[in-house]
């Protein structure tokens, strides 16, 4: 089991997020965040590390560069099991990041609108949220990757149980949830840009 000790939380839709943000902070996780969602997590008075503190690289290029970086993946990809990933990550200052919780930008919700540009369509395609989902689904044995809500509490639940710690086998249901929908999203991109 996959004890969780730092998470990265960046949603585009906050339901229910405060709540697992509180509940994750019980644990003693520390929560590394970006934008509105880090605003948000502060509002509620939880204590929260910018990605960009931790990484010592700024957000930039209006938002679209956050997390695409080493500290991140390396965090998401290493293996804990794999005693040459573990030296890798030492040697260059990267944590292991046990948990992160995102969702997508709106995409199909926003091409759905009548009024929707093709500018408006673009800057709605998330492009480190797949990535982070799909690095941390991909190295599920030891990272729990949460893209719905309604998982949320199923996740708390089994922290409770164990100590703080997610089976693998809870793990895999919730990698199989993020292929399912990165796939899905990405099908919708396609589609609507096959329209045009």
């Amino acid at each position: 089991m996959a004890k969780i000790k730092k998470a990265i939380i960046s949603v585009s839709n906050k339901t229910g997020i405060l709540e697992i943000a509180k509940e994750l902070s019980t644990f003693g996780v520390e929560i590394l965040s970006t934008g509105g969602t880090a605003k948000a997590l502060r509002e509620a008075g939880l204590a929260v590390k910018d990605v960009s503190e931790y990484t010592g690289f700024p957000e930039m290029l209006d938002g679209r560069v956050k997390t695409l970086h080493p500290k991140v993946h390396g965090g998401l990809l290493g293996m804990r099991s794999n005693p040459e990933h573990v030296s890798k990550m030492k040697e260059y200052g990267i944590d292991p990041i046990d948990m992160v919780i995102v969702n997508l930008y709106p995409f199909e919700e926003t091409v759905a609108k009548k009024d929707c540009t093709l500018e408006d369509a673009i800057e709605n395609i998330d492009i480190g949220g797949p990535t982070m989902l799909r690095s941390s689904a991909k190295n599920y044995k030891d990272v729990t990757v949460i893209i719905d809500p309604a998982d949320y509490q199923k996740v708390i639940a089994e922290m409770t149980a164990h100590d703080g710690a997610v089976s693998v086998e809870t793990n895999f249901y919730l990698a199989k949830k993020v292929f399912q929908r990165t796939a899905q999203y990405d099908t919708a991109i396609t589609r609507y840009l096959a329209k045009i």
